[in-house]
This record gives C-alpha cells, structure tokens and sequence, in this order.
C-alpha cells in the first residue's frame, strides 16, 4: 500500500512539471539605437528626450544626438522625441530579439506648422494714378492666420535717381511719406513680417506727384551741419502766405546764391567742390546739376558776398576771380578774361544789363572795404562811376531791365570794422541819366540792416534781406515798392540771397 501511494505521488508530481513546462514562453531581448537631428539641417539635437510606448523606456540623446536603450523586450513600440522648442516626433519600431534597430528623429522647431502673414495687399494710392502731392499717405492691408503681430517694412524708389526710402518696423498699416519730388515717378512695396516666417512681399504699386509749379521766388537756408541749401518757392499775395517751398540741393553738399534765367530755365548756383568754389547750374527741380567753371574758380573776398550774373539769352555767365572778371559759356567752354582792376581791388559783386551793353561791378580791399561801385562795357572801359572814395560797407547790385537804374545797398553810419560789421544799411536806387540817388529804406527799422536787393520782375518792388546789426540774429526777405510806397511784406523767414524771377 506504502508503495502504490508513493508512485501516485510521483506520478502526479511529473504531471505538475509537465504543465509548467508548456504554460511558460520565453520573452527574447533587443535593442534601439537612433539620432536625434534637426530637419533639413541635419544638426545634431542634445539633451532630447527618447521614449518607448508601452513600455515607458526613456533615454536621452548625447552631445551628437545619439542615444540607446539596452535589453528591449521584443515587440511592436511607439518612440517619440521631445523637446522644449521642437515639435514632438514620433516613430513607430519593431524591436527583435537579440537585433538592433535603428531610429532616426528629424525635429522641426515648434513654429515650423505656423503660417507666415497674408501677402500686403497695396490700397492707396491706386496703382498708376499720376497729379500726387508731394506728401502721400500709403495705405496696405495684411492679416495673420494665427494672429501673430505683424510689422512692416515699406521701401519707396523713383525714376529720378538712386534714392531708396525705406521706413522699418512700422505696426499701422498706413504711413505718410513726405517732401517728394515733384513730376517723378515712385514705386512701392511693402513687406510683412511675424518674426516667425520669412518675410512677406507684396507686388509694387507705382504713383506719379504732380508737375513742378512755377516756383518764382529763389533763395538760400542754413542746414543743421552750416551747409547752404538752395530752395524755390510760391508766394500768395491774396492771403500773404507761403506755398510750394521745395528743396532744390541736398545739405550734404555747400551750395548758395541761385539765379534763375528765363531764358535758359535754368538755376545758376555756386557750390564747394574739391575745397573751391565753382559755377554750377541746374533744372528748377534741382535736377541735372552741371558744373560751369572748372580751370579757374569763383574766388575774391568774402563767399558769402560773392556775386555773377547770367547773360539775358541764357548762353554765357560772368564772374570773378580775384581782381579778375571772366566770360564763361554755360557748358564750360570759352572762358575768356574781360576785365581786370588796375589797382588790384577784388571785384565781389556784377551784374550784367539784360541789353548786354553794361556791367555794373562792386569792387573792394582785402579787409572788404575801400567799396567803388562803377560800371563798364563788355570791352572794359569804364562808363559810370556810381560809389566811390566812401567808408563802410557796401554791394547789392542789379541792373534795371531797361539800363536806366541800378540797384546797391550802403552803411550810411560808415562803420569799418575788421569782422565788416554793418550798423545801418540801406537801400539806394541810382538813376544813371540823372546821376542822382534816392534812399528807399524809409521804412527800416534802427538796428538793422537791408541787404541783397533785386528788382521784382515788373521792376514795381525790390525783395531784400533785413536783419538786426548785430550779425547774428535771423535774417528774413521782405519785399517793398521802389515809389512812394514802401510798406514792407515779409516773405520768408530765416532766408537769405533771394532772387524773383
């Protein structure tokens, strides 16, 4: 009996092993190796996180991207990459026993899905449309399909020359662009950006401002770095006011004392060049500056006094060169020496009668005084002599159109001073048939000094520049009548060297 149980026991206890045996399977191991990259770059991503779905194995990639995970039970996963900054990747693997898999993650940046602004779309000025005033406001539209704020950058070229206006950062969609140049073609273009996306540009739209008007009035403004800048301008009579003031020079450059002729429609002007000073003319537009005078430049006492004159048809200009006074053609050519002092005195002032037959010429020392004022003919020969043997300071030519009068200024105190200081400047109207001179200053004030005459086209007025003696407060043109009246209109604040036409 003890025998037959102890094989029951036996018996059963191999059954049990049996079962065991065939209820337990074998879970084989491998392993997954990869990269982490960025997309397109291929540059290795540090420090990224790697995990295994379901399993929840997690690694991160080495200092070149790579990273590994050891004894992997085999069977279907999920791996993913993140990071802070990137956009989370996932790969699906399927992990062998005792093999290797291999997995790549290219990672794009988290703004990689984001969509860039809507091309800017050019609403004012109407492409093509022409007679635009100089200051123009433009107008786009552009939205962005997350909403990201979006800023701007407007670039503004022309026909004219190589000059490119560009605003940045501009968050409105509207933007005024001013002092243009009149009867010049403009292209515009305006670009979007996220700070996400590359810029957005949209087509170029074209305006046209409208012709130059006939600016009559000529004169000269101080820029902030001293330089001279030559503007024109319109005047009101109905309502006194100023209109139409253009910039005809840039301040970059030195340039004063402009004289327009009808004849030729063009401004004369000097200008520093190469450390001289030398003839330059120009359209009305300040377009197309020619230098005149090249082999021998405009020099003598005192620049800012300095004067020529144009020919009346426009062709030839005179001006001087020390004690010397020449002939030049508008293109440069034929420059010829017409007159010289006899005693050495610079000549500093001309002008040249619309007849062509009389120069009148403002001569003086080298300290600017020692003032003869006297004209002669082209050949040289003295004709009148209208100022002479005086003290103080004088100058301000201009011939009437008809020959018959001459303009010039005088400091009646006949103060001398070595800064040429002038205390009580008039102006004075010579009449040359009757060798007599009336003072049309009546109405200056004490203190100041009347400078720089011209005659108004209908010879009825003279514009001038009126200042305080004391050299250094603002200087203004005025106009006044030549006759009995002479009531005074102020034309153009903190201007000199004018010129009606």
């Amino acid at each position: 009996m003890k025998k037959t149980f102890k094989i029951l026991i036996i018996v059963a206890f191999s059954l049990i092993i049996s079962c065991g045996e065939d209820t337990v399977d074998y879970v084989g191991l491998g392993t997954v190796t990869g990269r982490v990259v960025m997309a397109k770059s291929f540059e290795p991503i540090a420090n990224a996180k790697v995990s295994l779905s379901p399993s929840n194995n997690t690694v991160f990639s080495d200092a070149d991207g790579y990273f590994i995970m050891e004894n992997v039970e085999e069977g279907e996963y999920s791996v993913s990459a993140t990071k802070e900054g990137y956009l989370t990747t996932f790969e699906a693997a399927t992990v062998t026993a005792n093999l290797e898999i291999n997995v790549i993650f290219e990672m794009e940046i988290e703004t990689a899905l984001n969509r860039p602004p809507t091309t800017p779309n050019l609403v004012t000025p109407t492409d093509g449309i022409e007679e635009q005033e100089i200051s123009v406001e433009l107008i786009w539209e552009s939205t962005d399909p997350e909403e990201d704020p979006i800023t701007y950058r407007i670039e503004i070229k022309n026909d004219y020359n190589n000059e490119i206006i560009e605003v940045q950062d501009l968050t409105d969609t509207t933007y005024v662009v001013s002092d243009l140049r009149y009867g010049t073609k403009y292209f515009w273009q305006v670009a979007a950006n996220d700070d996400i996306n590359p810029e957005v540009l949209s087509t170029v739209s074209t305006f046209k401002t409208k012709v130059n008007p006939e600016n009559r009035y000529f004169y000269v403004k101080k820029a902030d770095n001293n330089n001279n800048i030559i503007y024109s301008s319109g005047y009101n009579e109905d309502d006194d006011t100023q209109e139409n003031e253009i910039q005809l020079t840039t301040e970059d450059q030195n340039s004063w004392r402009p004289r327009k002729n009808q004849a030729s429609n063009l401004i004369a002007f000097l200008r520093t060049a190469n450390n001289e000073t030398h003839l330059f003319t120009m359209n009305q537009d300040g377009s197309n500056a020619s230098q005149v005078t090249s082999a021998v430049s405009v020099t003598g006492y005192n620049l800012n006094e300095i004067d020529y004159a144009w020919a009346s048809n426009g062709d030839r200009l005179i001006y001087s060169h020390y004690d010397k006074l020449y002939l030049i053609n508008k293109d440069g050519s034929g420059l010829r020496k017409i007159y010289q002092t006899s005693d050495g005195s610079f000549i500093t002032e001309c002008d040249w009668s619309n007849d062509e037959s009389l120069i009148a010429l403002k001569t003086n020392d080298i300290t600017g005084y020692n003032v003869s004022i006297f004209t002669i003919d082209i050949s040289g020969n003295i004709i009148d002599t209208v100022l002479s043997g005086i003290n103080g300071a004088a100058g301000g030519l201009n011939i009437s159109i008809n020959n018959k009068l001459l303009l010039y200024t005088y400091d009646i105190s006949e103060y001398q001073n070595s800064n040429n200081r002038q205390l009580d400047t008039h102006i004075f109207v010579y009449d040359f048939a009757a060798a007599s001179v009336t003072d049309i200053s009546t109405g200056k004030d004490d203190g100041t000094n009347d400078l720089d005459p011209r005659f108004s086209p209908n010879e009825a007025d003279v514009i001038f520049v009126n200042t305080s003696n004391d050299g250094i407060s603002t200087k203004s043109i005025y106009k006044m009548g030549v006759g009995d009246n002479n009531d005074r209109t102020l034309l153009f604040t903190s201007a000199v060297m004018p010129d009606w036409e």
